[in-house]
């Protein structure tokens, strides 16, 4: 059995959660939230709101299914626990009913590399699984699937969920392909957009790559790169 302490974890899961709630990620009870520990993770209890959930009311589960807590672990336990058991890079699993990656996901359509930010979920689109009823191993095995080399992915008739190593990281994922997900509707009322290349595509993953290292976005032919200038009071002795 998990251990029931982790009390930065369980506060980081709280705040989390309501500030899903500010951000317009989420309402009521909808959406549910997990991290890792030593084998098995903490996730929301079931039909809490996050205004009224506290540290102590988050779940401690072990990948056998067995938990601890005031509450039972929330319905969709399978999931988190799956993609969890099976990404060892993924310590966060978040999932909200946001409204624009559930508009697409109602239609049980992808998010397409129209836009190059498409790859901060990790591949060049937003899969979207086939309906499975929530709370379901099915909809586990479809995530599990969609999520195949990337972060990110779209319920069938459902909403999102996103995956990180923190509770920042996946906060931000979660805005930026709710963000998509609002461009590429809007986009729709016009027409279809064209998509990038594969070729374009991979030239934004190996420039995002690189400025995730600290580089220049820039490739090596490239020679007008930013350089930064001693400060000149701070050289002088």
């Amino acid at each position: 059995m998990t251990d029931r302490n982790h009390a930065d974890l369980r506060q980081g899961i709280v705040d989390t959660c309501r500030e899903m709630n500010r951000n317009g990620l989420n309402q009521g009870t909808s959406g549910n939230l997990s991290h890792r520990i030593p084998n098995g993770m903490l996730i929301t209890p079931t039909s809490l709101p996050y205004d009224r959930m506290q540290p102590e009311d988050i779940v401690a589960m072990d990948f056998a299914a067995n938990y601890q807590g005031n509450h039972r672990p929330s319905s969709e336990w399978r999931f988190h626990r799956d993609i969890l058991r099976a990404r060892e890079d993924v310590n966060v699993v978040l999932h909200t009913h946001s409204t624009f990656s559930t508009i697409l996901a109602v239609h049980e359509r992808d998010i397409p590399c129209f836009h190059y930010m498409v790859a901060v979920a990790g591949g060049n689109d937003v899969r979207c699984t086939p309906y499975a009823c929530f709370g379901t191993q099915a909809l586990s095995d479809y995530a599990l699937k969609a999520l195949e080399d990337r972060d990110a992915c779209l319920l069938g008739h459902h909403g999102l969920i996103v995956t990180a190593q923190t509770f920042e990281k996946a906060l931000w994922l979660a805005l930026e392909v709710e963000t998509l997900a609002k461009m590429y509707v809007h986009a729709l009322a016009i027409g279809e957009p064209p998509r990038l290349s594969d070729a374009e595509m991979a030239q934004v993953h190996e420039q995002m790559k690189r400025m995730g290292y600290g580089q220049a976005p820039d490739l090596d032919d490239v020679g007008d790169v930013p350089r930064a200038l001693l400060d000149s009071k701070r050289t002088a002795h």
